[in-house]
């Protein structure tokens, strides 16, 4: 015969387990969010250091496109240091001279920055601007190019003062550049780009004198001079362009690099 009690016990254990059974399924089933966002929190953080990485290393190897594309990963449920996915796509495209596309991306990255963030996209958009200026001299557009120029210096000159401390350097994407040195250069340069520039627009507005007109078609030979003189600037403008600007950040008609 079987003891009561035995069974008793036996059937109250098995009940017991049941329970617990069904309590950690509950658990489990009730945590189950919990996880799956912790392990998404994770992977973003994870593919953000990767898409970053993969981002800097194709740009500085001059693969823009590559770049472009690993920044965009960053995009992607952009939760943490939200200004640097635009960032790095601006960068990017600006690098590619893509830059009506490249001043709209490093423009939503702005207000997105905090503290020191802001300088080196700072930096960034004023060089953007800059070629814009430099691609608008070339065509011969010395109204537009004062304009862009004008906009690269107002936003070089409204960096914050902070940006010229040791702490912005050492948050700088590029540490092999000085960042204060970075800024006074371009400052420099983009004044001197936009007074000529603004120069040769009022030049070219002046109305002609009707005696002049009355001289003849004929320029003369200081004529010819200055037009040689400008020509043979805007062919090193272009030369500049397409070989990057000038890496050193010195003033003249090169335009920095990107950072």
């Amino acid at each position: 015969m079987t003891d009561p009690t035995r069974a008793d016990a036996a059937a109250a254990l098995l009940a017991v387990n049941r329970r617990r059974r069904s309590i950690r399924r509950w658990v489990m089933i009730g945590t189950l969010p919990l996880t799956l966002a912790a392990l998404l929190f994770v992977g973003k953080l994870l593919s953000m250091y990767a898409f970053a990485h993969q981002s800097i290393s194709e740009f500085v190897g001059a693969g823009y496109a590559e770049s472009e594309a690993a920044a965009r990963g960053q995009d992607w449920l952009n939760w943490f240091e939200q200004f640097k996915a635009p960032y790095n796509i601006g960068t990017a495209l600006a690098g590619a001279e893509k830059l009506p596309d490249a001043r709209t991306e490093l423009e939503e990255a702005l207000p997105l920055a905090q503290g020191l963030e802001v300088c080196y996209v700072r930096i960034n958009l004023s060089l953007v601007m800059e070629r814009q200026g430099d691609a608008a001299q070339a065509d011969g557009d010395a109204a537009h190019a004062a304009q862009f120029y004008g906009e690269a210096l107002q936003m070089t000159a409204e960096t914050p003062e902070e940006c010229n401390s040791e702490d912005a350097q050492n948050q700088s994407p590029d540490p092999n550049r000085d960042m204060s040195e970075t800024l006074e250069d371009n400052q420099q340069r983009q004044q001197e780009k936009q007074q000529q520039s603004q120069q040769q627009s009022d030049q070219g507005e002046q109305p002609q004198d009707p005696q002049e007109e009355d001289d003849g078609d004929q320029p003369s030979q200081s004529d010819l001079d200055d037009i040689e003189e400008r020509l043979n600037e805007g062919a090193q403008d272009r030369e500049d362009q397409l070989g990057g600007g000038d890496e050193g950040g010195s003033g003249g008609s090169g335009t920095d690099k990107p950072w």
